[in-house]
Order: C-alpha cells, then sequence, then structure tokens
C-alpha cells in the first residue's frame, strides 16, 4: 500500500486505485449479504422493504462520515442511495415472490 503521495507514476496510481477497488467489492459483498438476510426476517414479520426512516438515518450516517474523511459528502449520498434503492427493490422481489 502506497500512500497517494508516494506514487510516482500513474501505474502506481492506478494500481492502488485497483487495491482499493477489491477491498470496496469485498465490501459491498458483505454489505450485500446482510441485505440478503433482511428480507427473510422481513417475510417472517410481514415487514415492507422500503423503510424511509432507516434510509435516512442511513444516508445522514453516511453523510458524516464522508464529510470527517474529506469525501465529498453529496458523491457518499448519490452512491448510497443507488445501494439503499438496490437493496429495497432487491428485498421487494423476494418478499413478492415468497
Amino acid at each position: 500500500m502506497k500512500k497517494p503521495d508516494d506514487c510516482g507514476s500513474m501505474d502506481d496510481v492506478r494500481a492502488e486505485i485497483d487495491r482499493i477497488d477489491r477491498g470496496l467489492v469485498d465490501l459491498l459483498a458483505e454489505r450485500w449479504s446482510y441485505v440478503d438476510r433482511m428480507w427473510t426476517l422481513k417475510r417472517g414479520q410481514a415487514a415492507q422493504a422500503n423503510v424511509p426512516w432507516r434510509n435516512k438515518a442511513v444516508v445522514e450516517k453516511v453523510r458524516a462520515r464522508a464529510a470527517e474523511t474529506g469525501l465529498p459528502p453529496e458523491m457518499a449520498e448519490a452512491l448510497w442511495r443507488q445501494i439503499i434503492g438496490w437493496g429495497i427493490q432487491y428485498q421487494e422481489e423476494r418478499l413478492r415472490d415468497s
């Protein structure tokens, strides 16, 4: 792992971006496994896939963490809204089919 200022070439930067991308995919896959588990728990309780108060809380936490780390909060929010939307759609389909 190199820090950005330690990268002496574009190849160095690209290698670090690729490393980070692998880690992001791994973390997203882990997150998705919990989304998958959630619909089965919701099915047993006849709960809705879309929980607006929870979505809002997640986005607020993500924006705050982004601001702490120097990531543009607007970018983090846009990404998480997409992730949340996929999760809701996935859960709705599973709940409807079960």
